[in-house]
């Protein structure tokens, strides 16, 4: 399991890198055909089915979200804020079919303008491998501070 701790950590810190660089579509192939990115209201929310949620996404409204924030048409995006993701506290545990559940905790700031944000919380990762490395079934993202309020919305993936 000791190979697989440091190739999950390696993993989650290439996603941050990838967020933080601003390669979405890089960042976004690293789900499964069937991955969603999720970030309940609250952490007792078991599923996004029928459920409020600040974002239940597939690949495809990942790539319509990408899509809409670097359009070139998209004034109010501009300039594109900067972010800054530390993952640590990564545990490793083997589920069903072979995955793996990853818990980790985050920490992000946001640079927009002026404004420098913060948001923290834990991950819960679903990680499947495969011939190319693992591959991301299920991100949830709960934050600490989902209920705060805030003076726009998150443009980006936490």
């Amino acid at each position: 399991m000791k190979a697989a701790q440091y190739e999950v950590e390696q993993f989650l810190y290439r996603q941050s890198e990838l967020l933080d660089t601003k390669k979405w579509q890089d960042w976004i192939n690293l789900f499964t055909p069937d991955g969603i990115y999720w970030m309940p209201p609250a952490p007792e929310y078991k599923t996004w089915d029928g459920q409020p949620a600040i974002f239940a996404e597939d690949k495809n409204l990942m790539t319509v979200r990408m899509n809409r924030v670097l359009h070139p048409d998209a004034w109010s995006q501009r300039p594109l804020w900067e972010t800054n993701h530390v993952v640590s506290n990564v545990q490793v545990k083997t589920g069903k079919n072979g995955t793996l559940v990853v818990k980790s905790r985050f920490h992000m700031m946001e640079l927009r303008r002026d404004d420098v944000r913060h948001f923290a919380g834990s991950y819960l990762h679903e990680l499947v491998k495969t011939k190319t490395g693992y591959r991301i079934k299920l991100q949830r993202v709960d934050m600490a501070n989902a209920q705060a309020a805030y003076d726009y919305v998150l443009q980006v993936w936490v």
